[in-house]
């Protein structure tokens, strides 16, 4: 199978590998992007426990709290010019109180919501012809909370990343904290429990076929008792590394967040950051990757 420029730029930009290396997983696996990816992991190639996936679009994120119910939302557009255009900010603050208000259920649903007598689409189109650029509702998640429970929100980098978690048996101080730590570190799932069986057995049979490839490669081969030792204790890092209670604490690197919360749980959470998981257009860089390819 010929292995396109494009193929390898993203593969590339999902997991930091070089391009040669790339290249060479995408033609052992047939142009599969997921089995490449593991194939650079079991190599020791890429080391990373999930796939980074560059940012893409320009716009902003927000949240809202309001009483019992919170939103976090993103808005996109064209520019980071437009992004910082005080209009799109409005827009994106009253989309998100008009979401939080009405809680939709998705966003084709968010687009129909009355915004004084105009639908939310309408609004957001009629500021697009103003501004000069496409700008549209990519998406956002609602919470809602009783009485005994408490929010945390935080927003960095001008909004173009946002979290929002919902815990119990903590204060304000320590909700926001625990968010600026999803903002910051990215965690996929709150604790173990979490972590669907798939994803575990996944990555437990993607570490071992590291480290057989390494036991192979080396002077001196260990007994299959220690290799299952070293492999748990690389799934137990890994795991670590996901789950947000199991992460160093940000500001305490000395304490574990289930350390930092004490009795308190965090029940929900959720991050935005602009334009993830879209591919990124970079022209030059395909170029580049193409004429490394030919050479």
């Amino acid at each position: 199978m010929a292995i396109s420029a494009k193929l390898v730029k993203e593969l590339r930009e999902k997991t930091g590998a070089g391009m040669m290396d790339c290249k060479k997983a995408l033609e052992a696996c047939n142009g599969d992007l997921e089995a490449s990816f593991d194939w650079l992991r079991e190599k020791g190639i890429a080391k990373a426990a999930k796939k980074a996936d560059r940012i893409a679009a320009e716009g902003l994120t927000a949240f809202v709290v309001d009483g019992n119910a919170a939103a976090i939302v993103e808005v996109n557009s064209e520019t980071d010019f437009v992004a910082k255009n005080a209009e799109f900010q409005e827009l994106v603050a009253l989309t998100a109180k008009t979401i939080v208000n009405a809680k939709p259920q998705d966003v084709e649903a968010a687009l129909q919501l009355d915004v004084e007598g105009k639908d939310l689409g309408t609004v957001i189109a009629e500021k697009s012809g103003k501004i000069g650029e496409k700008l549209s509702l990519r998406r956002f998640t609602v919470m809602t909370k009783n009485d005994d429970e408490i929010f945390g929100a935080y927003s960095h980098m001008g909004g173009k990343m946002c979290a929002l978690v919902k815990a119990s048996g903590i204060d304000e101080v320590k909700a926001k904290d625990v968010a600026m730590q999803v903002a910051a570190i990215a965690p996929q799932y709150i604790d173990r429990t979490a972590i669907p069986a798939e994803i575990l057995e996944h990555e437990r049979t993607v570490l071992k076929a590291q480290a057989m490839e390494e036991n192979a490669k080396s002077a001196k081969p260990k007994p299959e008792n220690i290799i299952e030792k070293m492999i748990e204790g690389r799934l137990n890092k890994n795991l670590k590394e996901m789950c947000l209670v199991d992460q160093a604490f940000i500001k305490d690197s000395d304490q574990t967040v289930a350390q930092y919360l004490g009795n308190g749980k965090v029940l929900e959470m959720v991050r935005f950051e602009v334009g993830e998981g879209m591919e990124k257009r970079e022209e030059n860089f395909a170029e580049e990757v193409a004429a490394q390819m030919r050479g």
